[in-house]
């Protein structure tokens, strides 16, 4: 895996789908104590997931407001 910009963001997308699909946070593929590649894909791929919950916390704090609970 290169460490770029572009890998960064397929990453990221790949935490977001794990949101999507139920798996944990700490089901990342990637070792968080491995080597430097491993690190970077465990950062990234957390990072997606953890904008993924943050996005669905806020939808669900919108829908609470709008329905007035």
């Amino acid at each position: 895996m290169e460490m770029n910009r572009q890998a960064a963001l397929a990453l990221q997308q790949e935490g977001k789908a794990a949101f999507q699909a139920g798996d944990p946070a700490d089901s990342s593929p990637y070792n968080r104590a491995g080597n430097a590649e491993q690190q970077f894909g465990n950062r990234y791929w957390t990072r997606g997931w953890s904008m993924a919950r943050s996005a669905a916390e806020d939808a669900q704090e919108q829908a609470e407001a709008s329905t007035g609970h």
